[in-house]
């Protein structure tokens, strides 16, 4: 009977927590995101800049500006400032 007890936890126990660790963890999140912000970069910079982003848990207001004005740089007027304040939140 114990040992009937102790499997029907320990399968409670697996099944609750299954999908916790199925579920990404912070580190591949910030990876992804890294990722997505450096598509433009190469070499060198870009290396550069994932060791960066990755170090840090969020880019500071500063370095969000940068990034967002090197992806805006093609776009104009009401386009443009729509797409740097939606950048910016993130």
């Amino acid at each position: 009977m114990k040992k009937l007890f102790a499997v029907a936890m320990l399968g409670a126990f697996v099944a609750a927590a299954a999908p916790a660790f199925a579920a990404d963890n912070p580190q591949q999140e910030r990876m992804k995101a890294c990722n997505a912000e450096a598509a433009d970069k190469k070499g060198d910079e870009r290396k550069k800049f994932m060791s960066a982003c990755l170090s840090k848990k969020k880019l500071s207001q500063q370095e969000k500006m940068k990034t967002c004005n090197a992806k805006a740089a093609d776009k104009k007027g009401d386009e443009r400032k729509m797409f740097m304040s939606e950048c910016l939140k993130g």
